[in-house]
């Protein structure tokens, strides 16, 4: 029970639908005087008593289990970490992967419980034999498929998601409103939760130890300097106080960013555009497509962020001996995507979820993604 709309009205219809239910706010927050401003931040005083509210209304116990020790671990100091190394994670993929379906899970079925029920817009659904595989939702606008991508096929077996075929967030809103719910009217959270003022740039200073160094374009020459790599994102443009122009004139991107030398790459626009993709710490959301884990190509779609467009692709997985050591040392398979067409500003440590029309295929954390007209 977040303290927002979503699981409000999913913990009703779980109620409904007859299970035994128990509502579980997750603090998270290592700060818990921290209030909510407006749609930014969440895990905050004023969700908690909403999520109270929420199930006093529908006659549930309510909990609130205290995951921000492992919440800092797992997600901010990760976040950190792979700013530190030049990479753009995802937190919310993070959190997910290692609190939401891992933690929480881990802990309700030690207790006694079948399932985590959310207000995710997703859905399970089940083979011919049983076994559950993750779908989009009805709502695409509000599809959450994509940050549910690290769910593996025993995490699946316990999840139940009740809003994955309502037809639209105005639905869910209204049905609050019927059931008396108070958040009926509450603002979605947007942003990173634990950055509560959306300054990731000014967050990350206070976090990491910038150092100075030199701003190059695509051929290597030094165009300028920054105060420190780690605040930089790839298809960045503004912010970048370049002291020589492009001999174009037209504005350029961050186009890499190598830590290890505090240098920041720039250059025109048409060298974001990736083609070819190289994933690390695979999974699979259920069974992995025929022939996939004996190196066979299949074709899918392919989707770098949660509300992005998916791309048409064919992957094929190598094994890592083959296909060399990835940049974190991590052991297992390495995915290789080729995209039939090309995805505009794809950054390492960014995630690539492969789908099949409605099916989540599983995901990949990206290591390095190649521009179409970029050499080397």
């Amino acid at each position: 029970m977040s303290g927002g709309v979503d699981s409000a009205v999913a913990a009703a219809r779980a109620v409904e639908a007859g299970h035994d239910v128990v509502g579980v706010h997750l603090a998270l927050n290592r700060m818990p005087g921290t209030l909510r401003t407006g749609s930014r931040g969440c895990c905050t005083i004023e969700d908690s008593n909403d999520a109270w509210r929420a199930c006093d209304r529908l006659g549930i116990p309510f909990y609130v289990w205290d995951f921000s020790e492992r919440f800092k671990a797992d997600v901010v100091d990760d976040f950190v970490a792979e700013y530190a190394a030049g990479r753009t994670p995802n937190p919310c993929m993070r959190c997910n992967e290692r609190i939401k379906f891992a933690a929480l899970l881990e802990k309700a079925l030690a207790l006694g419980f079948d399932a985590v029920c959310t207000g995710h817009y997703a859905k399970v659904v089940r083979t011919a034999d049983g076994s559950p595989e993750l779908h989009r939702a009805a709502d695409w606008a509000k599809d959450q498929s994509y940050v549910l991508g690290v769910l593996t096929a025993e995490q699946l077996e316990h999840c139940l998601f009740p809003l994955a075929d309502t037809p639209s967030k105005a639905e869910v809103r209204e049905e609050a409103a019927r059931r008396g719910l108070s958040v009926a009217k509450k603002p979605d959270s947007h942003d990173i939760c634990f950055i509560s003022d959306g300054d990731t740039r000014g967050w990350l200073a206070e976090q990491i130890e910038m150092e100075p160094g030199d701003i190059v374009d695509e051929t290597g020459a030094k165009v300028g300097e920054h105060t420190g790599a780690n605040a930089f994102t790839v298809g960045q443009r503004r912010g970048l106080r370049l002291g020589r122009p492009a001999p174009d004139g037209k504005p350029r991107f961050v186009l890499e960013i190598r830590p290890k030398d505090a240098t920041v790459v720039v250059g025109p626009e048409k060298l974001l555009a990736v083609e070819r993709i190289r994933g690390i710490r695979l999974s699979w959301a259920g069974l992995p497509p025929a022939g996939a884990e004996a190196g066979e190509e299949f074709v899918c779609e392919a989707q770098v962020r949660a509300h992005g467009d998916p791309v048409p692709a064919r992957a094929r997985l190598e094994p890592a001996d083959a296909a060399g050591e990835a940049a974190d040392g991590m052991p297992g398979p390495v995915l290789q995507v080729t995209l039939d067409a090309p995805l505009r500003g794809v950054a390492p440590g960014q995630t690539v979820v492969l789908y099949q029309g409605t099916r989540v295929l599983g995901q990949a954390t990206i290591d390095t993604a190649c521009a179409l007209d970029r050499v080397g």
